[in-house]
């Protein structure tokens, strides 16, 4: 069963890039010195959209909502609906880890950030991982 029509036109206007989480993460990044590339499918043949990259140092960052990507802290299943959801948000967890995979395989590094981790904390991660 699908999403009902008015729960479909709202998480259609979820905003899927250059969202405050991100952009936080963007200027927390920016302020420790590091430049990057946003919004960027790094690894040729894969159709999967970064939110950060540092292609110099080959490193992929993905910033994760935790309601989409059933965050192991904050995740929340719909009761309306549920088996839709339960497969929407599995489906994706599995579509992650399969970039994780790909990416690797290609001699990247992904850094997978949660919505709801603190943008200072999150890019001094990334920052570890770039350097």
């Amino acid at each position: 069963m699908d999403a009902t029509e008015p729960v479909r036109r709202r998480m259609s206007r979820q905003k899927s890039r250059d969202t405050a989480v991100e952009m936080a993460l963007r200027r927390a990044l920016h302020a420790l010195g590091l430049r990057y590339r946003v919004h960027r499918r790094p690894v040729a043949g894969v159709r999967r959209e970064a939110d950060v990259v540092f292609p110099g140092a080959r490193v992929a960052v993905f910033v994760d909502g935790c309601f989409w990507h059933g965050c192991p802290e904050h995740a929340t299943w719909p009761k309306n609906n549920a088996e839709f959801w339960r497969a929407k948000i599995e489906g994706n967890r599995a579509r992650d880890r399969d970039t994780d995979a790909r990416f690797a395989e290609a001699g990247w590094r992904v850094v997978r950030v949660w919505e709801h981790e603190d943008p200072a904390e999150a890019a001094a991660r990334v920052l570890a991982v770039v350097r």
